[in-house]
């Protein structure tokens, strides 16, 4: 895609990331690799994420997303402040059968979101341009996930109504601290937390999934 896009150096790292992570099934290299030819192209233009090294990108951005990939539910996907794709771009290259929303509030990002599925016919995904609280939709997602959402309060506030029933929101974190991160967040809801090991990436990763409580038969009796 760029003559100066270290394609052969990234495959490689790619393919060694992915044995690392050992997912249950084989991701498809090339489209991961034209996935971040792609993404490094339009960075320089358009500075979509702060990491420049295509090399860099492997662990911190691709390998990153894709340790998210036994955690996703169902058939029906929703990425919250997408931003450059991440993690929803490499999830729908790994699951062809998955439908996905892309959702971010930047123009440029969008555009870039749009451009990268069109490039990489990935069919089922959408790209929208929203607020989570502000987004109109009839549309319910068995999963829910978020890489770039500070707090998991808001993020259950704006995206809960979207969670299908039985579905579940996964808040990708650095260091959690449980207590702090969930004081208020809203009632009927519980979470566990998985700790992520992702190849390359020395800093603590972490996947916190949410889900809405079981009443009690006591709450249901009255």
């Amino acid at each position: 895609m760029t003559q100066d896009f270290p394609r052969t150096a990234v495959t490689r790292a790619v393919v060694d990331g992915i044995d690392r992570l050992a997912l249950p099934s084989a991701p498809p290299v090339d489209g991961l690799v034209d996935y971040l030819a792609l993404l490094s192209r339009w960075n320089r233009a358009f500075n979509l994420s702060a990491v420049r090294d295509p090399l860099e990108m492997v662990p911190r951005h691709l390998l990153d997303s894709l340790a998210t990939l036994p955690y996703v539910e169902g058939s029906r996907l929703l990425d919250v402040g997408s931003g450059a794709g991440l993690p929803g771009i490499p999830l729908a290259l790994c699951r062809p059968e998955l439908q996905v929303t892309l959702l971010d509030t930047n123009g440029k990002k969008t555009r870039f979101l749009r451009q990268a599925a069109l490039e990489l016919d990935l069919q089922q995904v959408t790209v929208v341009q929203d607020r989570i609280e502000r987004w109109s939709t009839d549309c319910v997602f068995d999963t829910v996930i978020a890489r770039a959402f500070a707090r998991l309060d808001q993020l259950v506030q704006g995206a809960g109504r979207l969670v299908a029933p039985g579905g579940l929101i996964l808040a990708m974190k650095g260091r959690f601290d449980g207590d702090s991160e969930t004081a208020a967040m809203p009632p009927g809801w519980g979470y566990d937390v998985e700790t992520l090991e992702v190849p390359g990436v020395d800093a603590a990763r972490c996947v916190v999934r949410i889900r809405r409580q079981e009443a009690t038969s006591g709450e249901t009796d009255g």
